[in-house]
């Protein structure tokens, strides 16, 4: 019995020492991520690039749908299951920001050696804006130019080497590259009623001296006034209210169109669809030597503002921002950065066609940033469908979604 005693009190003394006296080995802090992104794009491929590295954080990742992310996120925070990180939409940042949904992140980037917001491209920078303050950090962007048929603009004696620069230009052009018997229109792009239709137009109006808190002013009356005249002459296809971006693409593909209106994600598309040759050119401006703009789309990333790990969320944002010279090369994203060189692919048409977007880039402004974007846009979309169906004059049009977005603006 006395040896037994000692034996279980040994067994006891010994365990007592792993429990307590040895330090335990810890459990990795767990980090979510939310986004859209599917196996073959940045987030679960950065995701697992992390992981690897064994730095005592584990990332767990899901995919969420485009039209789910809004309400499905802002009901994971209000009943405390948001997710530590997310990607967000541009537009949709605001509203989360003003919220309180978000972190601040104004110190924590102010501290980093490896987030530096002079090396955003200012538009980017301002999405993940609010009340000055830094809530996000841009995640990729896009924007939109014209692309033009060359060998169309030989055929129809236009200079292939100089493309429209105003928006006078791009008239002319348009009529000279319209062609009913052929089926073929001047120009395409996507004026749907919905925030796709809101992308392009915006951009023209801001070129006028515009924007959504002055929707109305003279050159974005203007602007309205020349999408117009393009859809009345028949110079973009009726179903131009209608159709995306992708599939007024499709169109100029096809050389149904002599122009195109569109973004970068289109080049490989292109490369592949396109039997002719063709260019891109930065947005044409209202008069020679007028201000420049572009839209800007993509995606931010944010830390939701009730996370129980927020330095290791940073920590896992700022290994995403240090591989954002991947972002082109790995993904075919453009990185939202403008101390990063997209290296060259090799296709001559891609490469001369990306130089493009990203000096047009310099000029996107995002949508907003408002809380209450969806209504602003709302509005403008309603004003563009009006004009453009002849209910009412540009000008009608444009100040009745001044008043809604009055409204809204308080």
């Amino acid at each position: 019995m006395g040896i037994r005693k000692h034996i279980v009190f040994g067994a006891w003394a010994l365990a007592s020492v792993s429990l307590f006296g040895l330090p335990a080995q810890a459990e990795d802090v767990k980090i979510t991520v939310w986004s859209l992104d599917r196996d073959i794009q940045p987030a679960p491929n950065l995701i697992k690039d992390f992981n690897a590295l064994g730095n005592g954080i584990t990332v767990e990742y899901r995919q969420i749908q485009f039209d789910d992310v809004v309400s499905e996120a802002m009901r994971a925070y209000s009943t405390g299951q948001a997710p530590d990180i997310i990607a967000i939409d541009n537009p949709e940042h605001a509203l989360f920001a003003s919220r309180g949904a978000f972190l601040d992140l104004t110190d924590r980037i102010a501290a980093s050696k490896v987030v530096k917001p002079e090396n955003y491209y200012p538009g980017p920078l301002k999405s993940v804006m609010w009340d000055e303050k830094y809530f996000g950090i841009p995640k990729a962007t896009n924007t939109i130019a014209l692309y033009y048929n060359k060998d169309m603009f030989r055929e129809k004696g236009l200079d292939p080497d100089k493309p429209p620069q105003t928006w006078a230009e791009l008239v002319e052009a348009a009529r000279k590259l319209t062609d009913p018997s052929k089926n073929v229109y001047g120009l395409t792009f996507s004026a749907k009623a919905n925030e796709e239709g809101t992308f392009q137009f915006l951009p023209w109006a801001q070129m006028g001296g515009g924007g959504y808190d002055k929707i109305n002013a003279e050159g974005a009356v203007k602007a309205l006034e020349t999408w117009k005249t393009i859809i009345d002459e028949r110079l973009a296809s009726p179903d131009t209210l209608t159709r995306s971006q992708w599939d007024s693409t499709g169109t100029f593909n096809s050389g149904n169109a002599g122009m195109a209106i569109s973004g970068p994600w289109e080049l490989d598309r292109m490369l592949k669809e396109a039997k002719f040759d063709w260019g891109v050119a930065l947005l044409p401006v209202p008069e020679e030597g007028a201000q420049r703009s572009s839209a800007m789309g993509d995606f931010n990333w944010a830390i939701f503002s009730n996370t129980e790990h927020p330095d290791e969320a940073f920590k896992v944002l700022e290994y995403f921002v240090s591989q954002d010279d991947r972002m082109f090369k790995d993904f075919g994203q453009l990185p939202p950065r403008s101390d990063i060189t997209i290296p060259p692919t090799g296709e001559a048409l891609k490469d001369a066609g990306l130089k493009v977007f990203i000096e047009q880039l310099q000029y996107a402004q995002p949508r907003g940033p408002h809380p209450e974007w969806p209504k602003i846009s709302k509005a403008v979309q309603d004003a563009i469908q009006a004009a453009l169906t002849g209910q009412m004059s540009p000008k009608e049009a444009l100040d009745q979604a001044a008043e809604k977005i009055s409204a809204v603006l308080g």
